[in-house]
């Protein structure tokens, strides 16, 4: 069912979803209840209102599918009463095949006929051009529930685009992989606002792409109008193996609903001179460089015994980005208990012994590592040796306010 956001007020955000018949196609999964429902599908089938006799602009990429794996753009073109015109892809482009960073091309010509406008080139955010003869913006695309990822600020970018050109934007929702319920992570300092950290949230924030939406049109002042189309039968306690849907990866270094776990705390390493697996089969899981002490890394990180992950030493060879070509020796980080798995705390501490340990090697790439951290107050912490659970104490307060401002926009 469609929601409206309000303008100004943060009033507690109620509503009940009308029942939905059963599905007739049951993606696989591992929940018990039912398959849940994306916003796609509760758009076509019971708010075609929204959108009939209007043109739209889709925002989408390829994870924007039904549970059939049937496509935003193929399902709304099949549909006569209203106007796909335009669509706009974030980065990695369309087919999400592009490196991460690399800059993607608008065209004016494409294999459904219609424009596709690049939010990863020359500009991150819809132009006047681009939305002009649009009646509204429809966002839909598969998060990973991490402030890292760039669909959260092409989100941001769509909202501000919204209201600038008075158009409504509408955000199919879908589910946070991560679930609804663990906030983790220091809340970004509004200093270090980036492409990979579009807003003063923590590292895990525990949003679905539409509660976030509402934050974001809160905090930033806005006063677009925002609908979003609310899933079916989605919990905050569930996980994405809960959802019974199909994971499609949104990105190459995302391959598995498990890696969007440990990308949450293990992209901190893109900050270091250290691979964190980019060029492998298994980005993110590992972490190293040709002049690591794997052993002595894993008899340490296990010594820790953080709650649910276990180490083993490995080799690998990456085929891109650093060390590419080279042999470098490293360790692998196994997901034993994954609700009880902290990212955060496992790749600073994964971090830090790397900086204590090999100080004649060791870089960091310091405003990177800052604007992912989102504060220079971890790197430097990490460079006096500060405890990584003192860190960590010292972020609670600002974490429990966020968990508290957050119920404010929560939709389930």
């Amino acid at each position: 069912m469609k929601f409206r956001l309000p303008s100004i007020s943060r009033r507690r955000f109620l509503g009940r979803l009308a029942p939905v018949a059963a599905a007739p196609f049951l993606a696989a999964g591992c929940g018990a209840g039912p398959t849940v429902v994306p916003g796609i599908e509760v758009l076509l089938n019971r708010e075609m209102s929204l959108i009939r006799g209007r043109r739209v602009g889709l925002i989408t990429n390829h994870t924007g599918v039904d549970r059939r794996l049937r496509h935003d753009i193929d399902l709304l073109q099949a549909r006569p009463e209203v106007e796909l015109a335009a669509l706009f892809g974030p980065e990695h482009g369309m087919a999400g095949m592009a490196a991460a960073g690399a800059r993607i091309e608008s065209r004016p010509n494409s294999r459904w006929g219609i424009p596709v406008h690049s939010l990863y080139g020359a500009t991150t955010q819809p132009t006047e051009e681009m939305v002009r003869g649009l009646d509204l913006l429809i966002y839909d695309m598969q998060d990973v529930g991490s402030r890292y990822y760039t669909y959260l600020a092409t989100l941001r970018n769509c909202l501000r685009a919204a209201d600038r050109f008075r158009i409504p934007l509408i955000v199919l929702d879908r589910p946070n992989p991560l679930g609804g319920l663990t906030v983790e992570g220091r809340v970004l300092d509004p200093r270090l606002l980036s492409l990979v950290g579009p807003a003063a949230i923590p590292a895990r924030y525990g949003l679905t792409p539409g509660e976030l939406a509402g934050w974001m049109k809160f905090r930033l002042h806005l006063k677009c109008s925002l609908i979003v189309v609310r899933m079916d039968h989605w919990e905050r306690a569930h996980w994405f193996a809960d959802t019974g849907l199909v994971w499609v990866p949104p990105s190459p270094n995302i391959p598995a609903a498990m890696t969007a776990l440990i990308y949450a705390g293990m992209c901190l390493v893109e900050g270091t001179n250290l691979s964190e697996g980019r060029g492998t089969t298994t980005p993110f899981e590992i972490a190293g460089a040709p002049w690591v002490d794997g052993p002595r890394a894993v008899e340490a990180m296990n010594r820790l015994e953080l709650p649910g992950v276990a180490f083993r030493h490995t080799r690998f060879r990456p085929s891109a980005s650093k060390f590419s070509g080279q042999a470098c020796e490293g360790i692998q980080l196994h997901v034993l208990h994954p609700r009880r798995f902290q990212p955060l705390r496992t790749a600073l501490s994964l971090i830090a012994h790397f900086r204590r340990t090999h100080s004649g090697h060791f870089q960091w790439a310091e405003r990177h590592f800052d604007r992912l951290a989102g504060s220079e107050e971890v790197r430097s912490g990490i460079d006096r040796d500060q405890p990584v659970e003192e860190m960590l104490e010292g972020w609670a307060e600002e974490l429990a306010t966020f968990e508290k401002e957050r119920r404010d926009f929560y939709l389930y």
